[in-house]
């Protein structure tokens, strides 16, 4: 994706409801009581037009890592002032892929979700969230432009969330095991490798246009542009490498921990993963992991909070998707996490005064080799026509990957 509206991926998946505007009587003021306007209609609903006090509850699926209290480290915990200052008491179910989010967001169980671009579409589509009043959310006017009212957040004019973070889905190594330090992912798909056993990537099926991105670079002949609107003939090339790979693969990561615990014992050494993962790794094992962005650019994501349609809290909810976008919470999640942060104003806050400038928070030119989360739909995403192969056949494909 690049910045100020240049994105790779143009266009998210289509939405077949008709969409109004925002109510132009929508207030930023906050009253004390909650209510909903008919407008803008949606499948998920009307959206909130006054945030009012606090249910005492909220019940949110989140990535690990953004909605920490402490129980994982006692001096990680900006959910703890959150809950005091609002009243809203917060259960966090961690998610760790797309489609386990999708899933549980499904189920109505929940007030809100940090939704990568592989979920948000099906959540949309699927009436399962709906959009958000921006002119309730304090820090809306101060998140990165490039990040709002992108095809992954947003329908027809209507905004349906509060966007959090960004990074990309890098390349991870260990520096002890692997020499020459890699520069490109031909490293993971090599038959001859060293390192068969001990190499990893991510479980979901989205990691097809991982092996998309790769094929890209590495057999143009194939015309893959968007990693997300594959041809038939573009898919079958990507399913088969990730098939020929499975002979390289010591296990698949979905669990953050569990993959940075593989990394410091050396069951894995080598593979996809988020700069979370090496950071965790580091921490009790310095040295166990290193990440770079390859030559052939990389999958990322940008996630973003967004509200059930079926919210019991929806009060809480967005006192939450508020709080957790002040710059001092950006700060604090963004370096945890291993991210580039939604709000700028975070960069001045942050513990490593060079946190933005290592996670390229305002760097076009590394955003551009990056190809955001998204659903790929039989109605190509990159407007190329109407002969795509949609999630569904790419859930397939995954299945059948890890499963042969």
């Amino acid at each position: 994706m690049t910045r100020h509206h240049k994105h790779r991926l143009l266009a998210g998946l289509a939405i077949t409801a008709a969409m109004g505007l925002v109510a132009a009587g929508c207030s930023s003021t906050k009253s004390e009581t909650s209510s909903t306007t008919s407008a803008p209609t949606s499948p998920g609903g009307p959206a909130l037009v006054s945030i009012g006090a606090g249910e005492g509850q909220l019940d949110i699926i989140a990535w690990a890592g953004y909605a920490e209290n402490g129980s994982n480290d006692p001096a990680v915990n900006w959910v703890g002032k959150f809950e005091t200052d609002s009243g809203c008491k917060v259960n966090v179910k961690v998610g760790n892929t797309s489609d386990e989010m999708v899933q549980l967001m499904q189920t109505g169980q929940y007030d809100g979700v940090s939704a990568s671009g592989d979920a948000s579409n099906r959540l949309i589509v699927g009436g399962n969230v709906s959009p958000v009043n921006t002119d309730l959310l304090t820090n809306y006017p101060d998140v990165s432009p490039f990040l709002k009212m992108q095809p992954y957040n947003s329908a027809d004019g209507v905004a349906y969330g509060m966007p959090h973070g960004w990074g990309a889905n890098l390349l991870m190594w260990n520096p002890t095991a692997v020499t020459p330090a890699p520069d490109s992912w031909s490293v993971v798909y090599d038959q001859s490798s060293p390192y068969k056993g001990k190499i990893t990537a991510y479980n979901a099926a989205i990691t097809i246009a991982d092996a998309a991105v790769y094929l890209k670079s590495s057999q143009p002949d194939l015309g893959i542009g968007n990693p997300y609107a594959l041809k038939q003939n573009q898919f079958d090339a990507a399913v088969n490498l990730l098939k020929q790979q499975k002979s390289l693969i010591g296990e698949y990561w979905a669990d953050y921990l569990k993959a940075a615990t593989a990394f410091q014992t050396g069951s894995l050494v080598l593979g996809s993963g988020w700069q979370l993962n090496a950071n965790t790794a580091n921490l009790d094992k310095p040295g166990s992991a290193e990440t770079v962005l390859p030559k052939e650019g990389a999958t990322a994501w940008s996630d973003t909070w967004m509200i059930s349609s079926k919210a019991k809290h929806p009060n809480c909810m967005y006192k939450w998707m508020n709080y957790v976008t002040t710059p001092a919470v950006q700060a604090q999640v963004a370096e945890y996490f291993g991210e580039a942060p939604a709000n700028p104003k975070a960069c001045s806050l942050t513990t490593n005064p060079q946190h933005c400038t290592n996670f390229h928070a305002t760097d076009q030119a590394y955003a551009d080799q990056l190809y955001y989360w998204t659903t790929p739909t039989k109605k190509c995403v990159d407007g190329s026509g109407d002969d795509c192969i949609g999630f569904q056949d790419w859930t397939t494909a995954w299945n059948d990957i890890t499963a042969s």
